[in-house]
């Protein structure tokens, strides 16, 4: 199959759903398919076009930054452009274009695969907010347009506002995620130089952003100190989010805890994040929303188990696995109560890395995505069976 891929942001770009976008794209390309990625040009020092992986990169000049967005006239040329070039398209969400993109594809003759990635929760405030309804209501018409949605859990499926209308062509797909398995004493090392050996740690990654929710692991901090005085944190991610001042305003709960909390910075070396997720003894993600957070998969198959909130979507990795706890969202209590739960006897939670990954099987999901892919290629005029 010729693929054309549309998203906002792609490589060298960072973050989980374009993590994921990247692999299905390379995962197809290794199965023999031509994929092209059509993406904005975020930065000015990327090439317009280039080759990463055997997947075709082509940039659209961005005019400037809209919240979370990229605002790209020269996107219409380039759909028309690639569109008739290729057998089917997939758009991954949110992207406030995916409307566009299904009616000229539609208008060429193909048809579309529509990749949600999670409802657009924004922060408070009127501008936040004025920009979470305008981008509602333009997916809205994105999903109604296309041929198929794929979305990770049936979980989050099943509760999602935004999905609900469209629930007849929505399937179930476990995202690929394809991670290393960390080198020898490297983690111990590492802990040994950060003067965190003999202590009991408490990780956590992601954008520090509200919907992460980290202000409600800061206020757990004193909670789980009570039954655990020598309980460290370390925090491996992005804090200079752009588009949100939520770690500024966390800095005075930061900086309460500062003796306990190291911050590692962003890490995009997955080997490196392998051993940042072995050394820890409980990895924690305490998500306001979340659809499937691949940082679970990847702490488990590292072998930590993890303490997540018990919502939609972010609840599937411990439920399928075993390999942890669910605790009450928004409750800083609770989620003391199930870390210290956690490090009280952490070998309870421990699965092997091989059931991890007959669950979480990235060549299955490979397989899923080109299936999906090709029955909308071969389907006639009245659709597809999988679509519904």
């Amino acid at each position: 199959m010729r693929i054309l891929m549309a998203l906002t942001y792609y490589y060298p770009h960072w973050t989980g759903l374009t993590a994921f976008a990247q692999r299905i794209a390379e995962g197809l390309v290794a199965r023999g398919h031509h994929v092209t990625v059509l993406t904005s040009r975020y930065s000015k020092d990327l090439p317009l076009e280039e080759v990463h992986q055997g997947v075709r990169i082509v940039r659209v000049p961005s005019w400037c930054r809209l919240s979370r967005g990229q605002v790209m006239p020269a996107l219409i040329p380039a759909l028309r452009r690639l569109i008739p070039e290729h057998d089917v398209v997939q758009v991954h969400t949110p992207m406030l274009e995916t409307w566009l993109v299904a009616a000229l594809a539609h208008r060429a003759g193909r048809r579309v695969l529509m990749t949600h990635h999670g409802d657009l929760v924004m922060p408070r405030g009127v501008w936040n907010q004025t920009v979470q309804r305008t981008v509602g209501w333009l997916l809205s018409r994105g999903a109604q347009a296309v041929d198929c949605i794929s979305m990770y859990t049936q979980d989050y499926i099943d509760h999602s506002a935004f999905l609900r209308p469209h629930r007849a062509k929505v399937v179930p797909v476990y995202p690929p995620v394809i991670f290393p398995q960390p080198r020898p004493g490297a983690a111990e090392e590492w802990r040994r130089s950060l003067g965190l050996d003999g202590a009991p740690l408490v990780g956590f990654a992601g954008r520090f952003v509200e919907e992460k929710g980290f202000d409600y692991l800061l206020q757990a901090i004193p909670r789980l100190v009570e039954r655990h005085p020598d309980v460290r944190f370390a925090f491996a991610g992005e804090t200079g989010v752009v588009y949100e001042s939520f770690y500024q305003r966390c800095l005075p709960l930061i900086e309460a805890h500062r003796d306990r909390l190291t911050l590692l910075g962003l890490i995009t070396d997955p080997q490196r994040m392998a051993e940042f997720y072995t050394m820890c003894d409980v990895f924690v993600l305490p998500s306001r929303t979340d659809c499937l957070a691949s940082v679970q998969i990847e702490a488990m198959l590292c072998g930590t188990p993890v303490v997540a909130t018990n919502i939609p979507g972010a609840r599937e990795v411990v439920r399928v696995t075993d390999m942890g706890l669910l605790v009450e969202p928004r409750n800083p209590q609770a989620l003391a109560d199930g870390l210290a739960q956690v490090l009280d006897d952490p070998r309870r939670y421990y699965r092997p890395y091989e059931a991890i990954r007959a669950i979480f099987d990235p060549d299955r999901a490979i397989r899923d995505y080109e299936a999906l892919l090709g029955e909308l290629v071969g389907c006639h005029e009245g659709g597809c069976g999988g679509a519904r």
